[in-house]
């Protein structure tokens, strides 16, 4: 069986093509063409730029990925319906819709936190999983989800405002750091050595409320607050932005540890299974592998932010909601998991 996925939730115009025999997963494409560099200069992604760009992008990459597939017959399409910006997700539906009937093949939607999960399976099929914890951090949601079986889903908690990757990337912009900002804190991050020579003490909001929700919006303005009370001299100091990124970092660290590690415990979890583009972060990673002796699912660093190729596999363990009726297929911007 082959299936193929896109995906254009957001900035990221990705193709994957997958490849099933007996259960066992085969990468044939898995290909991005990323917007980075034109929305850096907005400082964030506007949607109607980025719906332009996947109309352009999407039968280049198609063409790319088929190529470098060596022109497969695909069995089946999946694509992203949300959530997501609406216009860009209109894009792949249309594009995928199009394909679908042209090759006379089902079509299926897909949920994009979903398939950040269910990334994770491309290539562990590890048994006694289950129940499990799973936590999303993107730039567009952060969320705690039970998985008591396989596919089956409960929502936990999730930010009440801003999400973890979002507030990293107006950290950033404060700091003078271009977009995305998450990349550029975790290097900046990474090269704090030492004492706090700046003394710099953030909060950990919702940290010890009894809950699984979060809140990022009220850390992003203890920086801007911690900005405004220093000296022009000591913000532009290098050694003063690697403390701030480290510790914005460690504060969105320390909240993900606690609600997940507090969520693993309560319903006696057996693993816990990341996904999202902040999942890439190593210092997050490290932390996380340190605190949980059980099993943990991380997706290799490519497969953290978005692609086709998570959205191929959630295509394929959806395949039994495929359909020739294309009309039913629809952008659900604001859908949840």
């Amino acid at each position: 069986m082959i299936v193929l996925g896109i995906e254009t939730s957001c900035d990221d115009t990705a193709i994957g093509i997958l490849e099933i025999k007996k259960q066992k997963f085969k990468v044939l494409a898995n290909l991005v063409s990323s917007q980075v560099k034109l929305h850096a200069k907005y400082g964030g992604v506007w949607p109607y730029l980025a719906k332009r760009e996947h109309k352009k992008n999407l039968p280049i990459v198609f063409k790319k990925a088929l190529k470098k597939a060596k022109n497969p017959k695909i069995d089946l399409i999946s694509v992203t319906v949300g959530p997501g910006l609406e216009p860009c997700l209109w894009e792949g539906i249309n594009f995928a819709k199009n394909l679908a009937k042209k090759l006379k093949i089902p079509l299926v939607g897909i949920n994009h936190l979903e398939a950040h999960l269910l990334i994770n399976f491309l290539k562990r099929k590890e048994k006694n999983i289950f129940p499990a914890i799973g936590l999303i951090v993107s730039g567009g949601h952060t969320q705690l989800i039970l998985m008591r079986k396989f596919l089956k889903y409960k929502l936990l908690g999730e930010t009440r405002d801003d999400a973890a990757g979002e507030c990293l990337d107006k950290v950033a912009r404060l700091l003078g750091l271009s977009y995305p900002g998450g990349p550029k804190i975790e290097k900046l991050a990474s090269k704090f050595k030492g004492k706090k020579k700046h003394k710099i003490s953030l909060p950990r909001p919702m940290i010890h409320q009894k809950n699984y929700d979060f809140s990022f919006a009220g850390l992003k303005t203890a920086v801007l607050y911690d900005l405004r009370k220093r000296k022009e001299k000591e913000k532009e100091l290098l050694s003063f932005k690697r403390e701030m990124a480290r510790e914005v970092q460690q504060a969105i660290i320390d909240v993900l540890l606690k609600k997940t590690l507090n969520a693993a415990k309560n319903f006696r979890a057996k693993s816990i299974i990341l996904g999202g583009g902040v999942v890439a972060n190593k210092e997050l990673r490290k932390q996380f592998l340190k605190a949980w002796k059980g099993k943990i699912f991380f997706p290799k660093k490519e497969l953290c932010t978005d692609n086709g190729l998570m959205v191929a596999l959630a295509g394929y363990f959806h395949q039994k909601e495929a359909t020739k009726k294309y009309e039913k297929i629809e952008a659900k911007p604001n859908s949840r998991i």
